[in-house]
């Protein structure tokens, strides 16, 4: 018996031909005007179209996320940023939907942007923390948008500081950072927030290690998690050594000397002591100016920062450097060069190439 099914068209061309020609199709068939008109409008699924352009690394995309950006830029610097950052295992899923179901209960609304430690083998990231928040993510205050962290700086999206304008211009009040807890992701989170929370472990072996680390001088406040049940009493000692700890270090130019608390998340204790801590400070740094200081010196670092992003990409994205490039490194794995050497040929060459 004869089907009255037509065969679908199948595009002519090589594997890399469709999908380029695809891609390009998508490109031109994005209109950002009413993805800006969804994110004004305080619709999440806009805000998720539009953060979802912005996190795309297509040539084309980016253009378009830029025109979204600049758009949204005059609905934007009105929330509060927080970034909670701290080893994986510290709590810090359970702490931020208990933070923010706190923050919601009390009017606010709420965006999470959670930093997924993508695989170095495979690329792939498991996005799992509206999984782990799912209290949180039922309430219609909320938006939880877990990211990959790609293979940028220490773990952090790229794109997050994007994302937080984004989610400023579609009326979040309060935007919460997670870090991924690892490598410099610290850094890059501390550069982009106006309170910065350190989640600590007693009885792990890492009181003292988060002080050689330095990541003490960075914490507005160290809150240790998990401070319940048979480990009440070393959070309480964990507590006092830390604040001891503290007072080895000079006062900050936001002259806010940073707090030590205890909380369980699990259990709720301590959330509400965390926020109005993190409100004394927003009140003593408004009014020093400290605050808008802290935002300005922020937007200057990355607009270093995008610089140098772009330099690399035009860098490695060049064909005649990718050329070159694959040359140099089977130069040293037959030992015909050093990388020293191969990097500073790649350079100069690039002074020529890269317009």
């Amino acid at each position: 018996m004869e089907s009255n099914e037509q065969p679908s068209k199948i595009p002519f061309g090589t594997n890399k031909e469709v999908i380029d020609r695809f891609k390009n199709l998508q490109q031109k068939n994005i209109d950002v005007a009413p993805i800006f008109k969804n994110i004004i409008a305080k619709n999440t699924t806009g805000l998720s179209k539009g953060i979802t352009l912005v996190e795309s690394t297509q040539k084309g995309h980016r253009l378009k996320a830029q025109q979204l950006i600049e758009q949204c830029l005059p609905y934007a610097n009105n929330s509060i940023r927080i970034g909670i950052t701290g080893v994986p295992g510290v709590g810090k899923s359970t702490f931020i939907e208990a933070l923010g179901t706190l923050l919601i209960q009390k009017g606010k609304k709420v965006a999470v942007l959670a930093v997924d430690p993508s695989s170095t083998i495979s690329g792939g990231s498991i996005l799992g923390d509206k999984t782990r928040m799912e209290s949180l993510v039922r309430s219609p205050n909320a938006f939880i948008r877990p990211s990959p962290s790609g293979s940028s700086l220490g773990g952090v999206a790229q794109k997050t500081r994007e994302s937080i304008i984004l989610c400023e211009a579609a009326g979040f009040d309060i935007i919460i950072i997670e870090t991924v807890g690892v490598g410099q992701s610290e850094t890059a989170v501390h550069g982009m927030v106006d309170f910065f929370l350190l989640l600590k472990l007693a009885g792990a072996g890492d009181e003292l290690q988060g002080i050689k680390r330095g990541i003490i001088e960075m914490a507005d406040a160290i809150v240790i998690n998990k401070a319940d049940g048979d480990n009440l009493m070393r959070a309480r000692e964990a507590k006092n050594q830390f604040r001891k700890a503290l007072h080895l270090y000079p006062l900050t130019e936001s002259n806010w000397f940073p707090e030590v608390l205890t909380s369980s998340a699990l259990e709720g204790i301590g959330i509400e002591n965390t926020w109005n801590m993190i409100l004394k400070y927003l009140d003593i740094t408004s009014k020093n100016g400290f605050f808008e200081q802290n935002r300005v010196q922020q937007n200057k670092f990355w607009l270093l920062q995008t610089i140098e992003e772009q330099l690399k990409d035009s860098f490695y994205n060049h064909p005649a450097i990718k050329e070159a490039l694959n040359e140099q490194i089977k130069n040293i794995l037959q030992n015909k060069t050093t990388p020293f050497a191969a990097a500073t040929y790649l350079l100069s060459l690039s002074k020529g190439n890269i317009k």
